[in-house]
């Protein structure tokens, strides 16, 4: 119930990651270079695979999309993050703050829904490579994209009207770097029974709507694999898969852990690193599971080093 007599809050105050100066200046130093290697890395893939003809595949663009993504999903938390390492003031005004979440949830869904597609693509690749081409008509390659982006951001929006309909008195510390479900929940005034039913409706709807698009696909992989009777096939098959299913496992088991509570909570030390996690690092490591794995991308990185944009 809304508390009465009570001042709204008009800004909220970041606790950060450390209250320290020497610590701040290191963590300043080390979350930059983290930032700058994730867009960079990223940016890298979308200019290669526009570049270079051989990458003009469905399995590339859906690739470079969740890179693409991934710049936009870290710089909605890494910027603001970065500049509160160096300053002593770290308030956000309230508007700001329900911004900041309505695009950081955007992402988020955005790219649970680009796994999905990722996972269907492997799975037609793996099971019926002779219809591939036609299925994975650029056409529907680009339908596909521009559903997972409509439905990320429809989804994200339902939660955001939600929060609107919050009360902030009080107190006004988010005891995080960032604007997110948990944190607001915990501050509001306002009864926020009604929001958790929504937010779980919704994962329960959206997110394992997703989930089982990631997963059927692998189940069916899984068994055309083990029905490969060359060992060297069977390897080969399932390299085609890891990279895609070790960003999953990653990204999934980071979101189940901060979104999929029974109620909001305390935010402890270990949600914050929790949060570091899926926000920050997260956005890193996938292009460096996908290059460092991937021999086409390390083919058309040699080959744009070298001037040419085709073998």
């Amino acid at each position: 119930m809304k508390l009465l007599n009570q001042t709204k809050v008009s800004a909220f105050v970041f606790v950060g990651l450390s209250d320290l100066p020497d610590v701040q200046l290191l963590l300043f130093l080390l979350f930059l270079f983290i930032y700058l290697t994730t867009v960079t890395g990223n940016l890298l893939i979308v200019l290669l695979t526009f570049i270079d003809q051989s990458l003009h595949t469905p399995m590339y663009l859906f690739l470079s999309n969740l890179a693409g993504l991934d710049v936009f999903y870290s710089s909605v938390t890494a910027p603001r993050m970065l500049s509160d390492f160096l300053s002593t003031s770290r308030t956000i005004a309230v508007p700001a703050c329900i911004t900041q979440f309505f695009f950081f949830f955007s992402f988020i869904c955005i790219e649970l829904y680009l796994l999905a597609v990722m996972s269907y693509d492997r799975y037609i690749a793996i099971c019926y490579p002779l219809h591939y081409v036609q299925i994975f008509h650029p056409k529907v390659c680009a339908l596909m994209v521009s559903a997972a982006w409509a439905v990320g951001f429809l989804t994200s929006l339902i939660h955001t009207l939600c929060i609107k309909l919050l009360d902030f008195c009080g107190p006004n510390i988010i005891n995080s770097f960032f604007c997110d479900l948990p944190q607001l929940f915990l501050l509001s005034c306002t009864d926020t029974v009604i929001n958790v039913l929504v937010m779980f409706l919704v994962g329960i709807i959206m997110g394992s709507g997703a989930f089982s698009m990631t997963l059927v696909p692998y189940i069916r992989i899984f068994r055309t694999i083990m029905g490969i009777h060359s060992r060297n096939g069977k390897l080969k098959a399932f390299s085609t898969c890891t990279s895609h299913l070790t960003v999953v496992c990653i990204f999934y088991g980071t979101l189940i852990s901060t979104y999929l509570r029974p109620s909001p909570t305390a935010i402890s030390s270990k949600d914050r690193l929790v949060s570091v996690m899926y926000t920050v690092v997260t956005p890193l490591i996938n292009p460096l599971i996908y290059s460092l794995r991937n021999k086409d991308l390390k083919a058309a990185l040699r080959r744009a080093l070298h001037g040419t944009g085709r073998e």
